[in-house]
């Protein structure tokens, strides 16, 4: 994707959210960020402007997104709140067309199936792990996916096993079918997401991106 110069985030609050915005920063794009309690997030920088709200509010997004050329989400489910993943995607989905925006990256787990899909055992065993604990949550970021699925954007949903939230770097394995790696570090997410973001290989795809 060209000319995009500023990039609407979506969890920059969150701890993978830090990492992904002062990568960006340091890229020279500019960055909005949703941040739901703005008064302990401690990143300054003139290119860098906080939109104080929810991902649920249709309002916020519209808000959000307005002068951006691509949206990236890290927003994850808080235990005991409003299921997040699937509102959230309808509303971006309907205020990127408004905008023209083209350009939508999100985070998931590995837990997410698609009909792509070749999971190893042990892809299957975690997957089955998460319907059977947390039901809501998997069925609430399924259906996230069945809304990008059924849009003309494009997206990339960028599956992950195990974050480590390290400055660490290594080289990645992106795969279709399954997760070849156990953990990723949260600046390897971040360094993916934006050349993805940039270089859309993986365009209306799920790749599964894990830490050699």
């Amino acid at each position: 994707m060209k000319n995009i110069s500023k990039v609407a985030i979506l969890g920059g609050a969150g701890r993978t959210g830090v990492y992904l915005i002062n990568q960006l920063l340091e890229k020279g794009f500019n960055v909005k960020a949703l941040v739901r309690n703005p008064d302990p997030f401690t990143i300054q920088n003139s290119r860098l402007e906080i939109i104080k709200g929810d991902a649920v509010d249709e309002k916020i997004i519209w808000s959000l997104l307005e002068d951006c050329q691509a949206v990236i989400s890290t927003v994850g489910q808080r235990p005991g709140e409003t299921m997040v993943a699937s509102q959230s995607a309808k509303n971006i989905l309907k205020v990127m067309g408004e905008f023209g925006i083209e350009r939508y990256l999100l985070l998931a787990g590995i837990n997410i199936d698609t009909p792509f899909d070749g999971k190893s055992p042990k892809t299957i065993l975690a997957t089955d792990w998460m319907k059977t604990n947390f039901p809501e949550i998997q069925k609430d970021r399924q259906l996230a996916y069945d809304i990008l699925t059924a849009s003309t954007v494009q997206w990339t949903m960028v599956r992950v096993p195990l974050i480590e939230f390290t400055d660490r770097k290594t080289k990645i394995i992106a795969d279709l079918k399954d997760c070849v790696g156990d953990k990723i570090s949260a600046s390897n997410i971040a360094a993916f997401m934006i050349e993805e973001m940039i270089q859309n290989e993986f365009c209306r795809e799920s790749p599964f991106i894990s830490a050699v």
